[in-house]
């Protein structure tokens, strides 16, 4: 059964559709994460670490949020690794250096990459899609990718 928002059914499609990009640079995002918390290195590592697991949990909670939002405007989330690696921007990384700078240099250039993307679309959903909620919602994600972004970059200086 389709939901009745008073959005027509092909702009919840077309919602969902970018959604479902935003879900997969999420997840792939998460799991540059994880990795660097397993991996990283240093004289700081535990500092790092407990700044990883930090991201991740909140990446993990992202994810599950966007995965909702799909799900209450009647799509699925894709749910192949596969899938998410077709739809991401981002790129998987194998880092030659396991030291906290080098994890964080990468992993911040990935929010601010989802960051701009979110930026480009959040009026498309107010405007084109008739989607008020998905366009809010829009903005507590690049809210969140900011702030993560910033603990990030104040551990470069």
């Amino acid at each position: 059964m389709q939901p009745q928002l008073e959005i027509k059914a092909e702009q919840m499609e077309g919602s969902a559709r970018i959604l479902k990009i935003f879900l997969s640079d999420e997840f792939i995002l998460y799991g540059k994460t994880r990795i660097a918390h397993w991996n990283v290195e240093g004289p700081d590592l535990h500092e790092k670490q407990k700044l990883f697991e930090e991201q991740y949990e909140q990446l993990d909670e992202i994810m599950d949020s966007v995965a909702e939002r799909i799900r209450a405007l009647g799509h699925y989330a894709p749910f192949t690794v596969r899938r998410c690696l077709e739809y991401s921007f981002l790129t998987e990384q194998e880092w030659k250096k396991k030291d906290g700078a080098a994890f964080i240099k990468d992993l911040l250039f990935d929010h601010e990459s989802i960051i701009t993307r979110l930026r480009q679309n959040i009026n498309i959903f107010a405007d084109n899609l008739n989607d008020i909620e998905t366009s809010d919602f829009i903005a507590g994600l690049i809210e969140a990718h900011e702030k993560m972004a910033w603990m990030l970059r104040s551990h470069l200086k």
